[in-house]
């Protein structure tokens, strides 16, 4: 420890008479100027001391023990934190080195894109002679062409897939946003580049194949051949915005939900639900509900009882209905799980609840005169994002962060529910949803695709049995649940910054109607029962949107 150092010389002590004599005494008399309290020998004779008088050698000892005690308390302080900012450089100096891992892979990806780009530039570069006189003749040189300029398409498409999950974690950065804009004029550049020339051609040729296929399969005349296009193929459809019926929202819209007759609306707001009267498109606020404490995660009515039930951050799910007035208010509060409610899915009978939180588990609540957990799941081990029903209402299937889908069925015998199948996955995704009860659709998390898993009939498992092609981008949130909408045979997937339309063709295959761009991936909502009306609220309009089907 350093020792305490006066910074006056002893020697330089004088009274304030001006006696050239050496100074001995301190007088501790708190009315004396500094000065005046230093008494030489004569000065001493001669003054009446009101006090406490002190020789100069023993006050130079007090003092520097006093000092001595002080440097040490604050020595021990120092030492401690220097010893605990150390600690944070030390944290520092490794995130720096992760960082710079981090962004060096992310180089790495850039530059063996570019390598893989001009390796495909060098193969165009070469030709044959009497290749090129074959296509020549034949008046195919255009479309091998074009299969060229599908390749660098998808060349970035790949590229991109490998890239976005490790930029997303630079999302806070300013420059994060300059990386998505030029990732998103790659693609729009390579698509529009072959998409006008080709898209006409393609849907005419993948009709005929289907037709074709389907003739061949059950045997249909040639003759029969439009009568059976036109009863395979329904019109397209696209939803539009209706503008006037947009209304601001500025808070947070987590979740929406509509009823099954269309007339009531609901939003969670922050914490805040808003009860909105849904006429033809036109929402009109008639009541908030103010008996979450955080944000509201999920919401969904009961079609039958006319109950809403909520879940939230703040870790409840509440049970509400309406009365004669047509006013809500809640009427249980279900608490049981130890993190954030993600997602809540209603049996058709309503007398099953299903809920899956950041806790890693799944609760199974029945109604018993009161809502009662009547059983959990703890097979998951991380946040558990999507879940959905299957059409026998036997058999669930949820997805989370752990990357694993579960298939959970309930034994007829005691119904209980038991995990039946643990599909592991490459990539952790938020939505998951059946189609009936031997197909469900997963959305890989920031992925162009969704897959489709069938239930093999010999052994009950399913499998991955193809991928849909989606546009997506970016998607960080676990919000806007997949709908299936089995009366017009529509799934609604919310993929980062698109709202994706796919239609179920009789013959099995999914076909993309309308991928709706928000330009944003903070995007929620749902869309109403029947697959009349879309309703959406993103984080850049701020507006809860209502958009309308309409056939082509």
């Amino acid at each position: 420890m350093q020792k305490p150092k006066m910074i006056e010389n002893e020697k330089d002590f004088c009274c304030s008479s001006g006696h050239k004599l050496p100074v001995i005494t301190i007088a501790l008399d708190p009315k004396l100027s500094r000065n005046q309290r230093l008494l030489c020998t004569e000065r001493l004779e001669n003054t009446d001391i009101d006090g406490k008088a002190v020789g100069l050698k023993k006050m130079i000892q007090i003092i520097e023990e006093n000092q001595v005690k002080k440097m040490e308390k604050v020595e021990n302080i120092i030492t401690n934190q220097i010893k605990l900012i150390e600690s944070l450089h030390s944290v520092l100096d490794q995130m720096k080195s992760l960082v710079m891992q981090k962004l060096n892979q992310l180089i790495t990806i850039i530059i063996e894109w570019i390598q893989n780009l001009q390796q495909q530039r060098s193969q165009c570069s070469q030709y044959s002679f009497f290749e090129e006189l074959e296509f020549m003749v034949l008046e195919s040189n255009q479309a091998d062409s074009d299969v060229d300029i599908q390749e660098i398409w998808k060349t970035n498409l790949c590229w991109t897939s490998k890239l976005n999950p490790k930029l997303e974690q630079f999302n806070q950065f300013d420059a994060y946003n300059q990386c998505q804009q030029l990732l998103l004029s790659l693609e729009l550049g390579s698509h529009k580049t072959t998409q006008n020339d080709q898209q006409q051609q393609i849907n005419i040729n993948n009709m005929n194949q289907e037709i074709q296929s389907v003739n061949t399969k059950t045997n249909i005349p040639p003759s029969q051949t439009n009568q059976f296009s036109n009863q395979l193929n329904v019109k397209p459809f696209n939803y539009l915005l209706i503008q006037e019926c947009s209304i601001s929202q500025s808070n947070w819209c987590l979740a929406i939900a509509i009823d099954k007759d269309c007339s009531t609306l609901v939003a969670g707001c922050g914490s805040l639900i808003k009860v909105f009267e849904f006429k033809q498109g036109m929402i009109k606020l008639i009541q908030t509900l103010n008996q979450h404490k955080d944000l509201v995660t999920t919401l969904n009515f009961m079609q039958k009882s006319k109950q809403l039930i909520s879940g939230s951050f703040d870790k409840s799910i509440i049970i509400w209905k309406q009365n004669q007035n047509n006013q809500w208010s809640y009427q249980q509060i279900l608490n049981g799980h130890n993190g954030f409610i993600q997602c809540l899915i209603i049996n058709t009978n309503e007398d099953l609840i299903i809920s899956g939180s950041d806790d890693c588990t799944l609760k199974f609540w029945i109604n018993k005169n009161e809502w009662l957990c009547q059983q959990t799941i703890n097979d998951h081990s991380k946040y558990i994002y999507g879940l959905s029903l299957n059409q026998q209402q036997n058999r669930v299937v949820s997805c989370g962060y752990d990357q694993y889908i579960l298939i959970i069925e309930q034994s007829e015998q005691n119904k209980e529910w038991k995990v039946i199948q643990k599909i592991t996955i490459d990539n952790y995704g938020y939505r998951v949803c059946f189609i009936d009860n031997n197909m469900f659709l997963f959305t890989p998390n920031s992925k162009e695709q969704i897959s489709v898993y069938e239930m093999n009939n010999h052994n009950k498992q399913f499998t991955k049995t193809r991928d849909i092609p989606i546009k997506s981008g970016l998607d960080n949130n676990a919000r806007f649940p997949q709908q299936y909408i089995n009366q017009k045979s529509i799934l609604i997937s919310k993929n980062g910054e698109y709202i994706n339309l796919i239609r179920k063709k009789q013959n099995g295959e999914f076909l993309t109607e309308q991928s709706i761009h928000f330009g944003i991936h903070n995007l929620y909502g749902t869309m109403s029962n029947d697959g009349e009306y879309l309703i959406t609220w993103d984080y850049q309009s701020k507006q809860i949107q209502i958009r309308k089907y309409k056939e082509q």
